[in-house]
């Protein structure tokens, strides 16, 4: 008898608006192959007591949904949490901040984050990470480690007619205009530089204009915003894979980025884009040079094997791992020798909990 896959995604934050959006596509993209998936929002790192609670709620989660591994879509407190709360495999995601500083927050808990992502990697039962520089972060385990970007999804970024995007968008045709994709984190983005090379930019340019996404940007307009541009402008002092520059490659949109993250190799043979220093007058150079000549790229010709679809199947291959198998009797199905392998683990840990229900697994 064949077992359909079942995995538990533990997710930081409340899951509203655009946070984490390209994790939610993703895990879409493992339910259309055959996944069964379930998500459970961590909203609450700081507080012991909160995580106390979540903790109970999570257990219970598991029980209910009886997943045969949980995948911890960030390290941290997220990762030691999802290790702290059941037996069962655990796979974790390192994204940015995670193994990489973080300016938004204080020092001393940027520190302590990292350092708990370092353990958690011990206790992991498979670990990817978004670049081959977070994996360069891993103290330990980085030969085990695999480097897996986060896709983009294809049926939502794709060219279409930048006179419709800036129709839609009630923008005007003689505009040169940068998008910035500064999120919920200005600081770690740099507002502040790409802002100084608009302005730069501008004394050399007529009419060109900053237009900075923010955490509140609806998603579903952001590949209209990408459509509508004429290229993007990347700043950030540290990244993991900006999914922002990938979507924009899907849209055809030049991308003028620092060398940050896996950008440099995401844009290699992406023409025009550029990779540039992180100076003012560098970047607006290069902004004036695409500027004036604005012409699509040809990045949606480079994005398959970076699709939601193309990543899903090197996640599941990383779950038959982490499972112990080496294969899958087809995409979805779970062997019966891993389905016996998970009841010995609920046979074991009813032994410790007894109270546990019949068939259900933490």
């Amino acid at each position: 008898m064949n077992h359909t896959l079942r995995v538990l995604f533990v997710i930081p934050g409340d899951g509203s608006g655009s946070s984490m959006i390209f994790v939610r596509r993703q895990i879409d993209s493992l339910r259309s192959a055959g996944v069964t998936a379930a998500e459970f929002y961590l909203p609450t790192r700081t507080s012991p007591a909160g995580l106390l609670r979540e903790r109970h709620r999570l257990r219970q989660m598991l029980r209910d949904f009886a997943p045969h591994l949980v995948h911890a879509q960030y390290g941290t407190v997220t990762a030691c949490f999802c290790l702290l709360s059941t037996r069962l495999p655990v796979v974790i995601t390192f994204r940015n901040s995670d193994l990489n500083p973080c300016p938004e927050i204080s020092r001393v808990r940027s520190a302590v984050g990292r350092l708990l992502s370092q353990f958690a990697v011990l206790g992991a039962s498979a670990i990817t990470c978004v670049s081959e520089q977070l994996r360069g972060r891993l103290w330990w385990r980085r030969e085990a480690a695999q480097v897996i970007p986060s896709g983009v999804d294809l049926d939502v970024f794709y060219p279409r007619s930048k006179g419709e995007a800036r129709a839609e968008l009630g923008w005007r045709m003689d505009e040169r205009v940068i998008v910035f994709n500064a999120g919920g984190d200005p600081l770690r983005k740099r507002l502040d530089l790409a802002q100084r090379a608009a302005e730069m930019t501008s004394s050399s340019l007529d009419a060109v204009r900053l237009c900075v996404l923010d955490g509140g940007t609806p998603p579903g307009s952001v590949p209209v915003y990408l459509n509508a541009a004429d290229c993007l402008l990347v700043t950030s002092l540290f990244e993991g894979s900006p999914n922002i520059v990938k979507e924009a490659m899907a849209c055809d949109l030049p991308v003028i980025s620092v060398d940050v993250g896996d950008v440099r190799e995401r844009l290699d043979g992406i023409c025009p884009s550029a990779i540039v220093s992180p100076e003012p007058n560098e970047i607006a150079r290069q902004l004036v040079e695409v500027l004036s000549r604005p012409v699509r790229s040809n990045g949606s010709t480079k994005v398959e094997e970076i699709s939601t679809r193309a990543v899903a199947g090197r996640i599941l291959r990383v779950y038959q791992a982490a499972l112990g198998r080496k294969e899958f009797v087809r995409p979805g199905d779970v062997p019966v020798a891993v389905a016996a392998a998970r009841s010995a683990r609920v046979k074991d840990d009813r032994t410790v909990n007894p109270r546990r229900r019949e068939g259900h697994g933490t």
